[in-house]
């Protein structure tokens, strides 16, 4: 299936001249669902992993069904302050300020393999960091998968070394 014909796009939000691309006309069909489930899964079938890392909040909608198909632990990286657990943070830069993602410090044993799943690569900040959590505290990402990949805003740069897949371009 092809995805993009389903996703929707938003000019102007959240702000003119930004064009969002709208995941719920994918999640809302039963079958764009599936298909994007699949298509992120298909990438990670002949890998050897021990985990799923999602970042908040998309990350869990497409890492956790993954995680279940393929018989691994899903592990969360949450906004600050979310986790009940004693964490690991790592601050980053946005555009118009910073953010701080954490994991519980227990949630990766060293020699960990490790996949990120999100929704989203655009600048690719929040993948940097949580590559850093995930390396400090003992875990080696193998790969990252995303649904879509802004390619112009060169996210990947961020990323070199690493093994990055995207379902879709734009």
């Amino acid at each position: 299936m092809d995805l993009k014909k389903i996703l929707r796009e938003v000019p102007d939000f959240p702000k003119e001249g930004i064009v969002f691309y709208d995941i719920t006309t994918i999640l809302q069909s039963p079958e764009g669902l599936r298909a994007a489930i699949d298509q992120i899964q298909d990438k990670l079938q002949d890998l050897d992993f021990d985990y799923i890392v999602g970042p908040e909040s998309r990350g869990f909608i497409f890492g956790v069904p993954v995680a279940y198909n393929m018989n691994k632990g899903f592990l969360p990286v949450r906004k600050a302050g979310k986790l009940p657990y004693e964490t690991k943070s790592k601050e980053y830069a946005l555009e118009y300020g910073t953010a701080t993602i954490e994991m519980h410090i227990d949630a990766i044993q060293p020699g960990s393999k490790v996949v990120i799943i999100d929704d989203l690569l655009a600048t690719g900040g929040t993948s940097k960091a949580t590559i850093e959590l995930i390396e400090e505290l003992g875990g080696e990402v193998v790969q990252l998968v995303y649904l879509i990949e802004l390619g112009f805003l060169d996210g990947r740069g961020k990323l070199e070394g690493y093994q990055v897949d995207a379902i879709m371009q734009k």
